[in-house]
């Protein structure tokens, strides 16, 4: 068996967010969510296309969008690529698949729960050993809740380290899935025994796309690759940039710390010979007048030199 890596958006979508993934959607959502407690018991799979309401509010995609129990609004995207402002689009999908459940004149008091979930093939909060991560509005310094209507919930792929022989829940299972899907040759037993990741690995197998479906992988997948590559490159660039400036920076400071170090040896030398110079004028004029030691006294010279002056 060959399956598709569920961490490009294309598979992504198609295992999770397809009209017969509502009992795998369910299952995962409830596992990473809900610590695998039964909380949703159903949902509609919504299309991921969040168009704005307001001319000149940009438009934003998302991998799969349902609605759950109770009404809640999940958005949830698959990201591989650490890109600037990521940590902001994650915010402004939020708020915008909160803000836009309204129509003009209706009451804000109609506003469901949204909860955003983000899945990374990075670290995003490097500091942070917890795989899943959970922010709401609160008070900075009490931490009381403002409001529970959006939730933002972050699935770290980098920091689940278990293998499979170490998986124990079912949430192990769906971050494992994820991570590793792609480089199984058949269905794990300790997996096949949960449903849901059965059905969602028939879905990943790459036996059964079609040919537009295999190109469409591709092309995703080489972008992937395209990506990091430049994202690799700029970095190696900016590190080569940053110690060719540092180098240059040290030399320019060297040279300028030489020359000042330069001028003031100089200076101080200078000093040095000028007095000397004064000590030993002031000495000449003195050897008719005074004896050696008095002499040696009054310019501090010794008396090997003044016996040289004589």
């Amino acid at each position: 068996m060959v399956f598709i890596n569920p961490k490009t958006d294309f598979a992504f979508k198609k295992i999770f967010g397809s009209p017969q993934s509502k009992d795998i959607l369910i299952s995962f959502l409830n596992a990473i969510l809900y610590q695998e407690q039964p909380v949703i018991q159903d949902l509609e799979i919504l299309d991921p296309y969040q168009a704005p309401r307001i001319k000149g509010i940009k438009d934003s995609f998302l991998d799969v969008k349902a609605v759950i129990t109770g009404n809640k609004t999940v958005i949830i995207e698959m990201q591989v690529l650490n890109v600037l402002g990521f940590e902001k689009r994650v915010l402004y999908n939020a708020a915008k698949a909160f803000s836009i459940q309204l129509s003009t004149g209706e009451d804000y008091n109609l506003l469901n729960p949204v909860i955003a979930l983000t899945i990374t093939d990075f670290e995003m909060f490097p500091s942070s050993s917890k795989i899943i991560s959970r922010y709401r509005l609160k008070e900075r310094d009490d931490l009381t809740d403002y409001s529970d209507d959006i939730e933002l919930v972050f699935a770290e792929l980098p920091k689940f380290q278990k293998g499979l022989e170490e998986l124990e829940t079912l949430t192990d299972k769906w971050l494992y899935f994820l991570k590793s899907a792609s480089a199984l040759k058949s269905v794990p037993q300790n997996m096949a025994t949960v449903t849901e990741i059965s059905k969602a690995f028939t879905i990943a197998e790459e036996v059964n796309l079609t040919p537009q479906e295999l190109e469409e992988l591709e092309r995703r997948e080489i972008f992937i690759l395209d990506s990091r590559n430049a994202i690799r490159k700029a970095v190696q660039k900016g590190l080569q940039q940053g110690l060719q400036q540092g180098l240059q920076q040290g030399l320019q400071q060297g040279r300028e710390e030489g020359m000042q170090q330069g001028r003031e040896e100089g200076m101080q030398q200078g000093r040095e010979e000028g007095m000397q110079e004064q000590a030993l004028s002031i000495a000449r004029n003195l050897l008719d007048l005074l004896d050696n030691e008095t002499i040696s006294y009054k310019t501090g010279l010794s008396i090997r030199e003044i016996e040289n002056l004589r």
